[in-house]
């Protein structure tokens, strides 16, 4: 499996150490229950589009070519960066000729953990994602038949398609395919929290334990009530309350996408794994920091119009605030050797 290196690295299930965590009632340790946190080793796949070394680099490389953009100057990777997390640091992305766009770029780390993907849900899988930013005329703007076209007398691609999907040809299906299959292995999952869940009682700090304690409790920050076990999301959609809800013509969310009352405003939960590296916060990038995060939901929300039953006032306290920020902190992967792909000649 060396082909999966160095983003989507098997998580060791070893079970050294439970037993002694188990039989001292020690409140630095992970318990039992706290294992539900644990990810699968890798994300799934569809029977389709099986993961190999060959999918996996045309995908790295398609993925990084702005040359699949109308004016040849952005690639995916100008969104979703690994310098910024797989984002881009920006409060919200900005797409063809520069235009400022309405939403933050999501960052696509455990995307393939997801089981819907986009802040409103319009596609349900990476391959189904794919292709729509170089559709969009607001993104890439990319025709997508002059794109196939080029990359079909491209030496260098068309070789690396033919390995990939032997037999089949390059169009909008293999090229989806082959992105999709380079994002899964974009993963997060050897964080201080995880080798805490795994038996190390000193890979996170007091403060960060006390943290996830919060963060789990239903009577206390209840964030796992939306960012739920393992990858921090419960692939729903909700109104958060913020301000720019408020305003005149608001983003309405999953709403345009499926017109129920209730959802108007509402946007995916989104992972908080890595989540120290994708500030700016929220899908419009209204929060730079946490910690504003965390104090945004003690408010209760900025806007209480049609905001989802689970956002109420928390009463946390200074303290308690900082626990919980200390602890999405320790849920950042250290980082690792990544090498950008070679691309074609034109």
């Amino acid at each position: 499996m060396s082909w999966m290196r160095p983003w989507a690295l098997a998580l060791c299930l070893s079970t050294l150490g439970w037993g002694a965590a188990e039989a001292v009632d020690d409140p630095q340790m992970a318990t039992p229950q706290d294992r539900q946190w644990l990810l699968p080793d890798l994300p799934p796949h569809p029977d389709d589009n099986v993961p190999s070394a060959a999918r996996v680099e045309l995908g790295k490389m398609l993925f990084f070519d702005a040359r699949l953009s109308s004016e040849r100057n952005l690639s995916c990777a100008g969104c979703h960066s690994p310098l910024y997390g797989w984002s881009d640091g920006l409060g919200t992305a900005k797409g063809f000729r520069s235009k400022v766009l309405g939403r933050a770029s999501p960052t696509i780390v455990n995307a393939g953990y997801n089981t819907i993907q986009m802040w409103d849900g319009r596609r349900a899988t990476l391959e189904h994602q794919a292709m729509g930013p170089m559709e969009s005329m607001d993104e890439m703007a990319m025709n997508l038949d002059a794109l196939f076209a080029w990359l079909a007398v491209n030496p260098a691609y068309r070789a690396a398609f033919a390995a990939a999907y032997p037999g089949e040809p390059i169009d909008k299906t293999t090229t989806s395919k082959a992105i999709a299959a380079f994002e899964r292995t974009v993963v997060s999952n050897d964080s201080p929290f995880d080798r805490w869940l795994r038996g190390d009682r000193l890979a996170m700090t007091a403060s960060q334990v006390k943290g996830f304690r919060l963060f789990t409790d239903p009577n206390k920050g209840n964030c796992a009530g939306c960012h739920q076990a393992p990858n921090f999301t419960d692939n729903g959609f909700h109104n958060i309350g913020l301000a720019s809800y408020g305003q005149e013509n608001p983003d309405v969310g999953r709403f345009a996408i499926k017109p129920v009352p209730s959802l108007k405003g509402a946007f995916k939960t989104p992972t908080l794994r890595d989540v120290a590296l994708t500030a700016p916060y929220f899908h419009d990038g209204s929060a730079t920091t946490l910690l504003e995060v965390v104090a945004h939901y003690n408010r209760g929300g900025a806007v209480r119009t049609n905001v989802s039953a689970s956002v109420k006032p928390l009463s946390l306290s200074n303290d308690e605030m900082r626990d919980i920020v200390s602890f999405m902190e320790a849920l950042t992967t250290p980082a690792r050797p990544f090498t950008l792909p070679r691309l074609p000649a034109n």
